[in-house]
């Protein structure tokens, strides 16, 4: 039996074609492959910290470091948000600061980073 080049192309794009379609999935039909979690054991890397509960109150000591926004102020990737605009006056960048206050994730801002944490008090060190 003899196959043209062309037919011999033809089938190999529709092989191609058909394992796309089935979403990537192995043989048994569970998750791709790629998708698959590391195993503890493969990442030398502690896991992550438990972010904090929002409304749980808590001190934060650090410095002040300007975010890629304008206005938008981090201290320890927490995106500060005052209380009160008179508390914004001691956060400058590069000070080195003691806030109060929690986090509060559900709070919509412009800036693109850091966890929202509400300051409720500052003091400068």
């Amino acid at each position: 039996m003899t196959f043209s080049r062309t037919t011999l192309l033809a089938a190999v794009m529709a092989l191609s074609v058909a394992g796309c379609a089935n979403g990537g999935t192995d043989q048994a039909g569970g998750a791709p492959p790629s998708a698959a979690a590391p195993s503890p054991a493969a990442s030398s890397e502690a896991p992550p910290a438990p972010a904090p509960s929002p409304g749980v109150r808590r001190t934060i000591t650090g410095t002040v470091t300007a975010g890629v926004e304008a206005n938008c102020l981090l201290l320890d990737e927490n995106l500060l948000i005052f209380e009160k605009e008179s508390l914004r006056a001691a956060a400058k960048e590069g000070a080195t600061v003691t806030v109060t206050g929690h986090s509060s994730p559900g709070t919509m801002t412009t800036c693109m980073q850091g966890t929202p944490f509400l300051v409720t008090a500052i003091r400068a060190n």
